[in-house]
């Protein structure tokens, strides 16, 4: 069965994320541990005001795919996934990431995060930064039970998702490929946490230092490529399948890797060049225009070069596979680098 994990209450909802537990037992303990992580997440989200504990569980309470802590219990299932520490480790990684939403909102002007007002449309920005704030200290404080190989990596992940947030605000630097920019952001922004995801879940489940190091770089790998398969589900999809608008990005301007493949290609066909005349004068907010350029993107050489880039990452993530046992978890993640293939075919 495809799982993804939307979290309510403890309740753990089916949702197609391209995880499939062939193994009852796998899945059961994926189970059970995540059901552990909402309750430290829950938890986690208190403080002594009571503006602060609503404002921070907002998001919490939302649900979500929990995509990180169930790659760290995958991960630790390798070993021990039931050990002690995987269910903190998977409490880090999702309030990390909690914590870049909130801030993700207030930059991007955000109304709407997962079917609810987002926290600046709610509480206004400076709570969303503060809240955000809160929410990555308590994930430092709970990985301080992890102990200081935990907390520096944690440190560092941090220190990398900063460092991804400022290069995309800032942009490429005079010279720098614009393509090769755009990558280097993922990395840092999205696929780091999800590097870190998988080392950490290698590490608290008791797996072999040199398996821990090819988790660390499926993580790595997987993180780029689920990242420009939603670039190009935006494009592609209908919007159920992406859960937004189709051509967001397009509409507010945001270069993802299909568009800077269309606007660097000299192809000379009269769609080619149309449709690096659109891009190049930024957001497209007329909606005739909008259509016009999905419609030249959903049919060109770029969105399938992108296609194909998508397709490089996913067979570098399952290689890095290899070493590792044949286990129900390894099946898992092979699993999941075929549905990012295959979610933008």
């Amino acid at each position: 069965m495809v799982i993804g994990v939307v979290s309510t209450g403890g309740q753990l909802f089916r949702a197609a994320v391209g995880f499939e537990f062939s193994d009852p037992a796998l899945e059961a303990v994926a189970g059970a541990t995540l059901a552990e992580v909402e309750d430290v997440l829950r938890d986690a989200a208190v403080s002594a005001d009571p503006v602060v504990t609503e404002a921070a569980r907002h998001l919490v309470d939302a649900g979500g795919k929990r995509f990180r802590p169930l790659l760290v219990t995958v991960a630790a299932s390798f070993g021990d996934a039931r050990a002690p520490k995987v269910v903190l480790a998977g409490a880090v990684v999702e309030l990390t990431h909690l914590a870049t939403l909130y801030h993700d909102d207030v930059m991007d002007e955000s109304l709407v995060r997962r079917g609810a007002p987002s926290a600046n449309a709610r509480w206004g920005n400076s709570v969303a930064i503060l809240v955000g704030d809160y929410l990555f200290a308590r994930a430092a404080h709970i990985g301080a039970d992890l102990g200081v190989d935990a907390v520096r990596l944690h440190a560092g992940t941090f220190s990398r998702l900063v460092q991804g947030q400022i290069a995309e605000t800032i942009g490429p630097r005079p010279g720098e490929d614009e393509t090769e920019h755009y990558l280097r952001v993922i990395s840092e922004k999205t696929a780091s946490l999800i590097e870190t995801s998988t080392r950490l879940g290698g590490l608290f489940g008791g797996v072999e230092p040199h398996h821990v190091e090819c988790l660390a770089r499926y993580g790595e790998t997987i993180g780029v490529a689920f990242q420009l398969s939603d670039d190009l589900l935006d494009i592609a999809s209908d919007g159920l399948q992406s859960g937004k608008t189709p051509g967001t990005d397009l509409r507010e301007g945001v270069r993802t890797l299909p568009m800077l493949y269309a606007l660097a290609s000299e192809d000379a066909s009269p769609s080619a060049q149309r449709l690096r005349e659109i891009l190049a004068g930024g957001p497209v907010a007329d909606d005739a225009l909008h259509a016009e350029a999905l419609g030249l993107l959903r049919e060109s050489a770029a969105l399938k070069r992108a296609r194909e880039t998508v397709r490089e990452h996913a067979e570098r993530a399952r290689l890095a596979l290899a070493p590792l046992p044949d286990l129900p978890a390894r099946r898992a993640l092979e699993h999941l680098s075929d549905f990012i293939v295959d979610r933008t075919c």
